[in-house]
């Protein structure tokens, strides 16, 4: 028998392309891959965070419709383009049928300001009668308004004057608005295409969204992931049957105490009902104008079914209809619209509900994990909730 050569058998290993290396690494190949992905990430948030409110806002369509595309899907026999095609149709006239009336009702409303300018221009116009019935400065505004706009050219007069003045300003403001009005609707077309891809592939990137999730939340995720898409669906939802709701009946309340153009002025409360202190502005100001115009008793009791609807809607149906299976308490509601406004504007609205409820969500899983006994039946009816919600 022949002894094995000790040189041939530490150079096996360099022949096989298994040679250990010489020097250790500074950093390990899994921290620098962790550093890189992260990189990568901050880079592409920095570039594309232009995008996030379409996409947000996209992902937030998608959701609270998901439910109607899946019938659509059952009566398109499965096919997911012509679904989303559909969908996506629906939402446009959706958007677009109210903007066409709300428009057209604007213009009308306009028109009869600029016919009452001319007339008034060229003819003058006495003050209004309810000026006498001011409390204070009833002559001072009376004197006002028969300088300015009484007696005939006087209006043409002081808005030549106004525009004259502040022509700079009035350029750059329309500049501002065309920049902002272009933006706007690249943003809606990015969300309008966006949503097309989240109907169509919707249930893919679920899916890797999910193995993404049970990786890094491996005991909670099949809660949260009921939780996410029941909270924004109930939040979409009863934010919007909360505006169409207001603007209804208080645009009925001011049809009936008399106010003008009770049509318009009630889909500028509806929409504004959707910010928390909205509607309130809203009627308070209509009041006031009911009470200087010499309808007191109107105005007051405008005031009051307001104040009263109000507190029926913030106090009892929006907690409830806001935040979904987790039944978020007024307070979370309120600081998550507000938040959610300031910080995202209209879409806002609707994130900032939803990273509340996720945020009590949370704080309830925490508080379940000290309290086993008790939390084992609150899991169980936060999650049929989230079940009831879903299905």
């Amino acid at each position: 028998m022949t002894q094995a050569d000790p040189t041939s058998a530490r150079r096996r290993p360099r022949l096989l392309g298994l040679t250990t290396p010489d020097r250790i690494a500074l950093i390990p190949p899994i921290s620098a891959a962790r550093w890189i992905i992260l990189l990568i990430v901050l880079v592409s948030i920095y570039f594309f965070h232009g995008f996030l409110v379409p996409v947000l806002a996209a992902l937030i369509i998608g959701f609270a419709s998901w439910p109607l595309y899946r019938r659509v899907i059952a009566l398109a026999q499965g096919n997911r383009t012509l679904s989303a095609s559909i969908m996506i149709a629906a939402i446009v006239l959706f958007l677009i049928v109210p903007a066409l009336f709300i428009g057209s009702y604007a213009v009308q409303e306009i028109r009869m300001l600029f016919q009452w300018g001319v007339t008034t221009n060229s003819q003058g116009a006495p003050a209004p009668e309810w000026f006498a019935t001011l409390p204070l400065g009833a002559e001072w505004i009376t004197e006002i308004w028969d300088e300015r706009i009484g007696r005939p050219g006087a209006l043409g007069a002081l808005v030549e004057g106004a525009v004259g003045a502040n022509m700079l300003n009035i350029y750059h403001s329309i500049l501002s608005i065309s920049g902002g009005t272009l933006n706007f609707l690249l943003n809606l077309l990015f969300a309008i295409v966006a949503l097309l891809f989240v109907y169509r592939d919707g249930e893919r990137i679920a899916g890797q969204l999910d193995k993404i999730g049970q990786r890094i939340f491996p005991l909670r995720w099949d809660r949260l992931s009921r939780i996410i898409p029941a909270t924004i669906s109930s939040t979409v939802a009863g934010m919007t049957i909360i505006a169409i709701g207001e603007g209804i009946v208080l645009g009925v309340a001011y049809w009936l105490a008399g106010a003008p153009s009770p049509v318009l002025l009630g889909i500028i409360t509806g929409v504004a009902a959707m910010i928390p202190g909205g509607a309130p502005l809203s009627f308070t100001l209509v009041s006031a104008y009911l009470v200087a115009s010499g309808s007191p008793f109107q105005g007051i009791a405008l005031l009051t079914w307001g104040s009263v609807e109000l507190f029926i809607v913030d106090k009892t149906l929006r907690p409830k209809l806001v935040g979904g299976p987790i039944k978020l308490p007024f307070l979370p509601t309120f600081f998550g619209l507000i938040g959610g406004v300031k910080t995202m504007g209209f879409v806002g609205l609707f994130i900032g509900p939803v990273l509340m409820a996720l945020l009590v969500s949370m704080w309830r899983e925490w508080m379940l994990d000290l309290d086993e006994p008790a939390g084992a039946t609150a899991l169980a009816e936060t999650e049929a909730a989230a079940d009831r919600e879903l299905t």
